[in-house]
C-alpha cells in the first residue's frame, strides 16, 4: 500500500513536470513566433507592408496559446506558417513597392531623355531652318547679281551690236568715198591728158566788137 502511493506520487509528479515542460516550450515557439511577428511589424520599410497576413498571424498565434497537447503540433505548424507567410508576403509587397518606384524612375528617366532629345530636336531643327533661309537670301542675292551680270553683258553685246553695224557703215562710207575719190582721180587724170594731147585755139577777136576807148583823165 504504501509502495502504491509512492508509485502514483513519482507518476504523479512526473506528470506534472511533463505539464511544466510543456508549458514552457509553449512559452518559447510563442515568444519566438511572437518576436519574429513583431520584429517584422516595427521594421520602417516592411512594416507597413502584409497588414492582413500579419493579423491571420497573431491569430494563429492566439491559437497556438490556446491550445491543447493534442492540438498543439498542428497549431505550432500553422502559426510558424502564417508567420512565415507574412514575412514572405511583405517582402514580396516591398519589391512590388520598389519595383513601381523602379518603373517610374525609369519612366522619369525616359521622360527627362525624350524631353532632351525633342529639345535638341528642336535646336536642330532651328539652325537647319536658319541655314536653309541664308541659303535662300544667298541664292537671292546671287539670282539678282547674275541678272545684273546679264543685264550688263546684254547691254554690252548691245553696245558691240551697235558699234559693230557703225563699223560697218563707216567702212561703207568710207569704201564710197574711196570709190569717188578714185573716180575723180581718174577723171582728172583723163582731163589732164585730153587738155594735152589737144590744147585750146586762141581766141579769135570779135569783129563786131567795138574798140574800146581810151578815157583820158
Amino acid at each position: 500500500m504504501k509502495r502504491s502511493a509512492l508509485v502514483l506520487a513519482g507518476f504523479a509528479l512526473a506528470l506534472a513536470t511533463l505539464g511544466t515542460v510543456h508549458a514552457r516550450q509553449d512559452d518559447i515557439d510563442i515568444n519566438r513566433l511572437t518576436s519574429s511577428l513583431d520584429q517584422l511589424a516595427n521594421d520602417p520599410v516592411m512594416g507597413g507592408y502584409a497588414q492582413a497576413e500579419q493579423a491571420r498571424a497573431r491569430d494563429a498565434i492566439a491559437q497556438l496559446a490556446q491550445a491543447g497537447s493534442r492540438e498543439r503540433a498542428h497549431a505550432l505548424y500553422l502559426a510558424e506558417r502564417r508567420v512565415d507567410l507574412a514575412k514572405v508576403a511583405a517582402q514580396l509587397q516591398d519589391a512590388q513597392f520598389k519595383l513601381v518606384q523602379l518603373d517610374h524612375e525609369h519612366d522619369q528617366i525616359l521622360l527627362a531623355n525624350s524631353r532632351r532629345e525633342a529639345q535638341l530636336a528642336r535646336r536642330e531643327l532651328e539652325r537647319q531652318r536658319m541655314q536653309y533661309q541664308m541659303a535662300l537670301e544667298e541664292s537671292a542675292r546671287l539670282q539678282q547679281q547674275g541678272q545684273a551680270y546679264s543685264q550688263a553683258a546684254e547691254q554690252a553685246r548691245a553696245e558691240a551690236e551697235r558699234a559693230k553695224k557703225l563699223a560697218a557703215a563707216q567702212g561703207r562710207v568710207a569704201r564710197a568715198a574711196r570709190r569717188e575719190a578714185a573716180l575723180a582721180a581718174q577723171a582728172a587724170k583723163a582731163m589732164r591728158s585730153e587738155l594735152q594731147d589737144n590744147p585750146p585755139a586762141e581766141a579769135a577777136p570779135d569783129k563786131h566788137e567795138k574798140p574800146k576807148r581810151h578815157e583820158h583823165p
